[in-house]
């Protein structure tokens, strides 16, 4: 009987042991972006860059940058060495606009970018004048200007590689990123 009680108590220790230390598995730190994330939901617990953004049944989370992208459209594109809107620009960032306005808490940044072809200097302030123009659409539409800042990469972060008109093209553009 004294051996069958010791080995329950050890058993009983050894059971806790294990229990003790174990990492709450249903909430996990997301190395990239310092945000805590529930895989088992998909909804964040922070905001930031680099997580799931989609929920359960597989669609964006409301407001998100995924939302953004698949039910907006997140770019518009420019000509060579110009920094007017297109129609096809216009259009696009009339949608972004309604889109900002169903969710009034949402700041973005607008990028903008260049192709390859010139100078760093000046390809930053190509990148300046695009971004620049996009946000002004965007505020004309009542989007305010408080909610919409900008960054020029110039031809820093190219979204194709290439040196022919294709890349070129991919390249002259201004994106909306959800901040």
């Amino acid at each position: 009987m004294r051996k069958g009680l010791l080995t329950m108590v050890l058993l009983g220790g050894l059971t806790l042991a294990g229990c003790t230390d174990k990492p709450n598995d249903d909430l996990m730190l997301d190395e990239r972006s310092d945000i805590t994330h529930s895989p088992m939901t998909g909804q964040n617990v922070g905001t930031g860059e680099g997580y799931n953004q989609y929920g359960v049944d597989g669609a964006p989370i409301p407001g998100s940058m995924e939302d953004l992208i698949v039910n907006v459209g997140d770019r518009v594109y420019f000509g060579y060495d110009r920094y007017d809107l297109t129609p096809e620009a216009l259009t696009q960032l009339q949608m972004q606009a309604r889109w900002l306005q169903q969710y009034p808490n949402v700041n973005i940044v607008v990028e903008g970018h260049a192709d390859e072809r010139g100078t760093r200097e000046y390809n930053l302030a190509l990148g300046d004048r695009r971004a620049t123009a996009a946000r002004d659409y965007l505020v004309s539409l009542g989007v305010p200007a408080s909610r919409v800042s900008t960054i020029s990469y110039g031809k820093e972060m190219p979204e194709v590689l290439g040196s022919n008109a294709q890349s070129w093209a991919r390249n002259r553009r201004a994106v909306t990123k959800v901040q």
